[in-house]
């Protein structure tokens, strides 16, 4: 009989096809589990699921244990492998663009998604390409939001996540023309959480080496055929967007072969949050990360 695994994404999109992939491309099915998934209620953490016992792994990002750290408490879960090695929000201009310049967004207004994470790595993007956060009008919307705000005449840029500045494009609505990730570079952005004690079964060993083989399918597979993997998943989003989006973060280098967060992109994460003024002090690798169960 299959073992039930519940998997809970914070948020759901072909940025973190490296779990979408564990259970539709059926590598949970072939380690004997039985999985499910769900997306967190808004403004419910997924690691609380993880705490009540419905959930066994969330999608997740290191910096979440930097909030309990910070408080002086032990982070609830821990940090076991990571999902994506590079921010994955693009800028998205009104109009191609070939000679843009992350200055140029000084002239005129963007809307930025305004997740913890996610602003504070556009503002550390800001900060490495020499732009002032300060000096830039920023249009307050939410991240359900900003997209409609977008098409609807709002701004001159948009900060999103995968699929949608594509869909943006494939809508004639807007241009890609920079990626966060490729002004940050490699660092721990988002993670599989899972609570210590669940991290010492041999459902944890197994669950694993299933993302792992995901892992590396996703890597090798051509993205039209991931894209056909995962479409039911994504019933609203176009075929050929789905494949663009995919194709665009294997090519990003989001998805590296290997699975476990590195201490060197554990480092940059707290350089971003250092800089936007979210922690204190520099927390200590082992306090948030766990290395993969074998």
């Amino acid at each position: 009989m299959s073992e039930p695994i519940h998997i809970q994404f914070t948020r759901f999109s072909a940025f973190y096809s490296p779990l979408i992939a564990t259970f539709a491309g059926g590598f949970l099915k072939e380690e004997g589990f039985a999985p499910t998934h769900s997306i967190a209620a808004a403004g419910k953490s997924a690691i609380a699921g993880l705490l009540d016992g419905s959930v066994q792994v969330a999608q997740s990002a290191p910096s979440q244990g930097f909030g309990p750290l910070e408080k002086g408490q032990q982070p609830p879960a821990l940090h076991f492998a990571q999902i994506n090695e590079r921010d994955g929000f693009f800028i998205t201009a009104r109009k191609p663009d070939p000679h843009f310049t992350w200055a140029k967004l000084a002239t005129g207004k963007i809307l930025v998604d305004h997740g913890g994470q996610p602003l504070a790595m556009f503002k550390y993007a800001c900060h490495l390409k020499g732009l002032d956060w300060n000096a830039l009008v920023v249009v307050d919307a939410g991240a359900e939001t900003m997209d409609r705000a977008f098409r609807d005449g709002t701004g001159d840029y948009i900060h999103q996540q995968g699929p949608a500045p594509q869909q943006l494009e494939h809508d004639g609505v807007g241009h890609v023309v920079a990626q966060v990730g490729d002004a940050i570079g490699p660092l721990a952005f988002s993670s599989l959480a899972a609570t210590r004690a669940w991290l010492a079964t041999d459902a944890a060993r197994r669950f694993t080496r299933a993302y792992r083989k995901a892992r590396a399918w996703l890597i090798a597979t051509p993205a039209a055929e991931v894209a056909k993997t995962e479409a039911a998943f994504f019933p609203d989003i176009h075929r050929d967007v789905l494949t663009l989006t995919i194709a665009t973060y294997q090519k990003l280098g989001c998805w590296t072969p290997h699975i476990e967060i590195t201490r060197p992109a554990f480092e940059v994460a707290l350089d971003v949050f250092e800089h936007s003024g979210l922690i204190t002090r520099r927390h200590k690798y082992d306090e948030v990360i766990a290395q993969p169960p074998a």
